[in-house]
């Protein structure tokens, strides 16, 4: 006899140990969720569960992109991404502090 369980990606997913120890969500609370909204299709709920999801993934993409063909400007873009993935993440974290 075979028993089955419902497993899901959530039960996988690491706890996040600042909100756990000091009750304030760190920079990447959300990632883990979102990246899990993203797989199961649910874009836009991904996006409101940590927007910069999107920018990370433009982020990785585009270093492995220039990893292989080695762009001509590929380091003025890379500062580009990493400073709107820095504003982006800083500026949700902001808004998550408002809103707490």
């Amino acid at each position: 006899m075979f028993y089955t369980a419902d497993i899901t990606m959530e039960d996988f997913m690491l706890p996040c140990l600042n909100k756990k120890f000091f009750g304030v969500e760190c920079m990447g609370c959300g990632l883990q969720r979102s990246a899990a909204l993203l797989i199961r299709g649910e874009f836009t709920a991904a996006f409101h569960m940590y927007p910069a999801i999107y920018t990370l993934i433009l982020l990785f993409a585009f270093l492995v992109i220039n990893h292989f063909y080695r762009l001509r400007s590929g380091n003025r873009i890379l500062v580009i991404l990493l400073v709107v993935n820095g504003i982006v993440i800083i500026g949700n974290y902001i808004l998550k502090l408002i809103n707490f």
